[in-house]
């Protein structure tokens, strides 16, 4: 097995990690909590599918794709974000880039064998790397997608979009790396106006009509197009978005990640911070990095290493660290929002 495939394998066995395919302002999640009823485990072919939802990542082409480990800012200042993307060269992420309603028949490729006789339909979001469909078996679902196949769900009084928000089929997102399923409702009035935990999807007319095809804060290389995203374990914050004691085991297990499949500026970049912290030496003979990322990489640095000066209890490098923070991030004492873990994420 790949070495990329081996650690999507390692990843989908813990619960914590949760897993994303989709473009900006529409994507698919797929996330796990300890009591769900487990449908499908098979690390070696990397399919999980729960009574909720379903990934499926496909391995022969899980080994061409560029892994990027990367860490981002939150405006709270004891959180930083965590996430990996597994990327292709734009010319081979492209999928079929419908912008109308199609159907696509039976999908022969559902993740769980009991759904390969329901129909699938494109949603037609006109999305250059990721095909967004919806499944079903709803007889009078079917018949309204078919009514209006060849139109623009987003057309003024559509029928197709207010069936489907009240049907609630499956969706399934798929990119050229794999599909991620969701079969929980969709987010709105049956669920409290929020997205249900677990898998869920996020579908916003007018995000997707700006064309990007990610967050800003995601870094996907030049040339490239990000086909999955996966999602450890975050070291302070818990799948519910709430603060939580500073796991040091999770931290290190993702600094792993980061110098293995990180930006090589930004690994050297924080491997000299932490030397130069260690050292004690003044903040200001150290010159601001140029790029946003590589700033981003030292604020971030900065604020693991007052986490494990704390934890250490070390008084006297955490007095360090802080006067690094008074030069490079002076803003980290603003108080804390509500960010979401997964940065590429939007609410529905």
């Amino acid at each position: 097995m790949d070495k990329k495939a081996e650690l999507v394998a390692r990843q989908l066995m813990d619960i914590e990690t949760g897993w994303s395919i989709g473009s900006f302002g529409a994507i698919g999640e797929f996330h796990q909590r300890a009591d769900d009823n487990v449908r499908k485990d098979e690390p070696s072919t990397l399919i999980r599918v729960t009574e909720k939802g379903g990934i499926g990542v496909f391995a022969d082409k899980l080994g061409e794709s560029r892994c990027v480990a990367y860490e981002t800012l939150s405006k709270n200042p004891r959180r930083w974000t965590s996430d990996v993307i597994f990327c292709l060269p734009v010319k081979e992420a492209e999928m079929a880039g419908r912008h109308v309603l199609t159907e696509l028949g039976p999908d022969t490729a559902a993740l769980d064998e009991e759904d390969r006789d329901a129909l699938l339909f494109d949603m037609g979001l006109d999305l250059r790397h990721v095909d967004f469909c919806v499944r079903t078996k709803d007889q009078e679902l079917i018949g309204i997608l078919r009514e209006n196949e060849g139109l623009s769900l987003f057309e003024k009084g559509g029928a197709a979009m207010r069936a489907i928000l009240n049907a609630h089929p499956h969706r399934v997102v798929c990119s050229r790396l794999g599909r991620v399923e969701i079969y929980q409702k969709i987010g709105g009035a049956e669920t409290g106006g929020v997205s249900p935990e677990g898998p869920h999807t996020h579908v916003l007319p007018k995000l997707i009509k700006s064309g990007k095809t990610h967050s800003s804060n995601t870094q996907v290389p030049e040339g490239y197009l990000a086909c999955l995203y996966m999602h450890p374990a975050n070291p302070v914050m818990g799948p519910d978005g709430k603060d939580i004691p500073f796991q040091r085991e999770r931290y290190e297990a993702f600094q792993m990640l980061v110098d293995l499949h990180g930006d090589p500026e930004n690994t050297s970049l924080k491997q000299a911070v932490r030397q130069a912290i260690k050292e004690e030496k003044d903040p200001r003979d150290f010159e601001m990095p140029a790029s946003r990322k590589s700033r981003t990489a030292l604020r971030v640095t900065l604020r693991q290493l007052l986490l494990v000066a704390q934890e250490e209890k070390n008084s006297s490098a955490e007095t360090h660290v802080r006067l690094w923070q008074s030069v490079f991030d002076p803003n980290v004492a603003d108080g804390p929002d509500h960010t979401d873990l997964y940065a590429h994420s939007t609410p529905e």
